[in-house]
């Protein structure tokens, strides 16, 4: 990655009246931006911005953070963390906010971009997008609730084209919105082709506000390409992060790591999700992400299997120490079958 770019990434950013110190965030995702790995992350430092795994509008007013599964945080990461709520009634996603707001969060996101079929069936996320003037009534409603920054993720809709989600992106920063992460992929389309980065210039390009590109950015040379051709504000990783929590000083620092990180990584994680987790939920969360982390392993689909296969957390202990005594071979690109 060229010194220049790098410089940029270390630049602070304004967001609806505040300022992050970077322009490399943590995107929303579904089920895996839990408490014990944003702890993970914070330990490896330089994602300038986290948010919070999904959480239910409908709950959140209600919700106790020390029993919420998805609802808990830690109060020194409440300065620069954005909660993400779904929901498909204005009001009802308002009085999340309001909420979200009173505990001291840095800001709200409003997911428009989950493609998942219980969130669609539900009217929620990705769905919103066939009902544009719903999402953009819900933005409205939420800004009027709230003082702090508003983000909104979305994509590029249920159609392979860039005006409809150009000409939404106005319309969320005419509604209030203060950001926008945008993932340049059709809703029934998961993953199965490449991100169109182009649409991610033509939503820059119609905006005022900050606007963080999202999609197959692995490392420091596809941050580097993608910021040259859409000339977006910040890149919010996501799988690549999950993957690989140290990628944020990768590429913002230039610094490396070798394969004996793995290793303390995957224990660490393991000793964050005991603490935030009873064992149930701790094996079933860990199960979830180290999908994940097999992706750049030479031998990743061996290693998943068997780790998943463990009965508990003294198993996959023990099945740590025996992968611990010879560093792992990794690949230079991930393998998306993970993915």
């Amino acid at each position: 990655m060229k010194h220049e770019c790098r410089e940029f990434l270390n630049t602070p950013l304004d967001i609806g009246g505040r300022r992050i110190d970077g322009r490399l965030v943590l995107a929303p995702m579904s089920g895996l931006g839990n408490v014990a790995f944003r702890e993970l992350l914070a330990e490896y430092g330089g994602a300038a911005l986290m948010f919070t795994e999904m959480c239910s509008a409908k709950t959140v007013p209600q919700e106790n953070r020390h029993v919420s599964p998805v609802f808990s945080w830690r109060d020194a990461e409440l300065p620069r963390l954005v909660c993400q709520i779904f929901g498909s009634e204005p009001e009802t996603m308002a009085a999340a906010a309001r909420r979200i707001e009173s505990e001291g969060f840095f800001g709200v996101d409003l997911n428009f971009g989950c493609a998942i079929a219980r969130i669609c069936k539900r009217n929620c996320g990705a769905a919103l997008l066939k009902s544009p003037e719903r999402a953009v009534r819900i933005v409205e409603a939420v800004r009027r609730a709230v003082r702090f920054p508003v983000f909104v993720k979305f994509r590029t809709g249920w159609e392979d084209r860039a005006a409809p989600a150009v000409g939404l992106a106005r319309q969320f920063e005419a509604a209030g919105a203060d950001a926008l992460t945008f993932h340049p992929r059709v809703a029934p389309d998961r993953r199965a082709r490449p991100p169109r980065w182009a649409y991610i210039g033509r939503v820059k390009a119609a905006v005022s506000i900050p606007v963080f590109g999202n999609g197959n950015v692995f490392s420091g040379r596809d941050c580097e390409s993608m910021m040259s051709q859409t000339d977006c504000d910040g890149v919010a990783l996501g799988r690549a992060a999950v993957a690989k929590p140290w990628i944020f000083r990768e590429i913002a620092n230039g610094e490396a790591f070798g394969p004996e990180a793995y290793g303390e990584m995957l224990n660490r994680l393991i000793d964050l999700l005991e603490a935030h987790y009873d064992q149930t939920r701790a094996i079933r969360r860990f199960r979830k992400t180290v999908v994940y982390m097999a992706a750049y392993l030479r031998y990743g689909h061996a290693f998943n299997k068997n780790l998943r296969n463990a009965a508990d957390f003294e198993e996959i202990r023990m099945k740590m120490a025996d992968f611990c005594q010879k560093p792992p071979e990794l690949s230079e690109e991930p393998n998306l079958n993970f993915f």
